[in-house]
């Protein structure tokens, strides 16, 4: 089970998914007519898509195929816990995570930096797509290389996953880089009356394109899956592999990055969007300023900390399940029951946390998540063998008691995500919104995934095996504490057994961790409601 909300640039995903909220003013007048405000609305309603029926089109394939990546890159750690990777492994894999929670670091660069004739946007948006389709293109042919071409039940030792964390990082990176110029080229791409469909293009793309890549991709590389639904006749693969997937999405990309290259012109801004405000190094020391604002830095303590206390819960118990024997797609598959209550919960949730205290709610919402990730979802990794028969199937009440266990966990949630949104949007200064919003979301970003990569690092650290069955020379006991020595105890005749699993070490810790974290700075994240709006303001603008 993972919290991690997709992007809605993750960023959710945090991943999931990692999630980007941009402020745009849109305050510009025609100075050729000035009808009046009533009239404009009339007009400009009736008019509605007309014309933007092909920009929005190309808005949500651009963001689709953004999702891809992500997608993938999701589902890889599930495909690695099937061939039995340490959660070391796991943990460097997660910073493939990482390049959408500090693009801001380079967004400054792209957003200034581009060639006037091609196009600001296409700048950007066409090198990247395109060494996107040739990283996949080069993964297609070498994945099998990469993952050691084992069977899941063979062991890990040849899985590359340094190589392979490179790789995805790219990819990520690249991803993130499409992102900062998709965004920028909504703006000008849709007309003025239409902007608004910008953020519903992203949000929606970017789900789908994340389902296909996550999702689809593991039912259908799943045998048991395709056997069930989609097979007359039973076969011991699924319809595609993972160097099937990546080949065709990246000859998508390289066609549809093609087309938009030959086909598709910018147009200018509306007024003044398309003008550099600050330029690159304005930008930079626009950022400095901010940071050196008391208010903002114990924003930036509170940020980077409260999520702590979800870290176990959100990274580790889907790989327990997984460790368990419940099939990674089907594990997928409960996904898709949670996308009408996450596209739901954040309208209701908005109505009782838009008033001038939002951080309120997120408040209240943090035991209940605690409590639910703490409590429920360690009972149900304890749970899971009890419930698994010898065929290792698990029966219908048991997939059934997840998808309600997730459901109910996506209320606490979506109460804190929305709800530091609503705070991030009411307190950024709207002469450098969009800046503004950015750095305050990197943060929210930051905060969700350093704790995620922490806490997969320390699961085998506090894991305690021993090795039962099998003795070295003179009756000397083996230990179970790396490859090595289980290694040995298989070849002494025995096996490892988990004395202590580090899983629950540190669900008890983070649930510590988080209850004393509300004790510690539940007063002064409700403080920073009650600063005035001076507070948060950039100096010398």
């Amino acid at each position: 089970m993972s919290s991690r909300k997709r992007h809605p640039s993750p960023n959710n995903t945090d991943h999931r998914i990692i999630n980007n909220i941009t402020s745009h003013d849109r305050d510009g007048l025609d100075q050729r007519s000035t009808p009046s405000r009533e009239d404009t609305d009339i007009e400009m309603e009736a008019e509605g898509l007309k014309g933007d029926y092909s920009s929005i089109f190309l808005l949500l394939l651009l963001y689709v195929l953004q999702g891809i990546p992500l997608g993938l890159a999701g589902s890889i750690p599930l495909v690695l816990q099937s061939r039995k990777i340490s959660y070391s492994m796991q943990a460097v894999f997660s910073f493939v995570y990482w390049p959408f929670s500090v693009k801001l670091i380079w967004a400054p660069i792209v957003d200034s930096l581009f060639v006037p004739r091609f196009g600001r946007r296409k700048t950007w948006l066409v090198p990247t797509q395109y060494l996107i389709g040739f990283f996949m293109l080069f993964l297609s042919s070498h994945v099998p290389t990469i993952l050691g071409d084992a069977d899941p039940g063979e062991g890990s030792s040849r899985v590359d996953v340094y190589f392979l964390t490179a790789v995805f990082f790219m990819l990520n990176f690249l991803a993130a880089t499409q992102d900062i110029a998709v965004d920028g080229w909504a703006l000008t791409m849709l007309s003025k009356r239409n902007v608004g469909y910008a953020s519903t293009c992203n949000s929606v793309g970017q789900t789908a394109g994340y389902f296909l890549g996550n999702v689809v991709f593991l039912a259908l590389e799943s045998a048991d899956f395709c056997n069930r639904y989609l097979r007359s006749e039973p076969k011991p693969h699924g319809v595609v592999t993972l160097s099937d997937f990546l080949y065709f999405w990246a000859c998508v990309f390289l066609v549809t990055t093609t087309l938009v290259a030959l086909l598709k012109r910018e147009k200018k801004g509306h007024g003044t969007e398309d003008e550099l405000s600050c330029g690159v190094f304005g930008t930079y020391k626009q950022l400095y300023k901010l940071m050196k604002l008391p208010a903002l830095k114990s924003y930036v303590l509170f940020a980077l900390t409260y999520k702590i206390g979800f870290a176990a819960a959100d990274a580790v118990t889907g790989l327990k399940l997984i460790e368990e024997g419940v099939p990674r797609e089907k594990l997928a598959l409960l996904a898709v029951p949670m996308v009408p209550l996450q596209i739901i919960l954040p309208w209701i949730i908005s109505k009782y946390s838009s008033g001038p205290r939002p951080l309120d709610l997120l408040i209240s919402a943090i035991p209940f998540r605690l409590l639910i990730g703490g409590v429920v979802f360690s009972f149900i990794v304890w749970w899971t063998p009890y419930v698994k028969s010898e065929t290792g199937e698990f029966p219908t009440y048991y997939y059934a008691v997840l998808v309600i266990v997730y459901a109910v966990y996506q209320i606490p949630l979506n109460c804190i995500f929305v709800s530091s949104m609503i705070f991030n949007a009411r307190v950024s200064d709207p002469r450098i919104g969009g800046t503004y919003m950015t750095l305050l979301n990197t943060v929210q970003n930051l905060g969700g995934n350093w704790p995620v990569t922490v806490a997969l690092w320390l699961v085998d650290f506090l894991t305690w095996k021993s090795c039962v069955g099998g003795a070295a020379g003179e009756g000397a006991e083996l230990d179970c504490d790396n490859k090595a020595e289980a290694k040995a105890c298989s070849e002494a005749g025995g096996h490892c057994e988990t004395d202590i699993d580090g899983y629950y070490i540190e669900i008890t810790a983070c649930l510590i961790i988080g209850f004393c974290w509300l004790l510690w700075q539940s007063k002064r994240v409700r403080h920073l409601q009650d600063l005035n709006e001076d507070a948060w303001k950039c100096p010398n603008q």
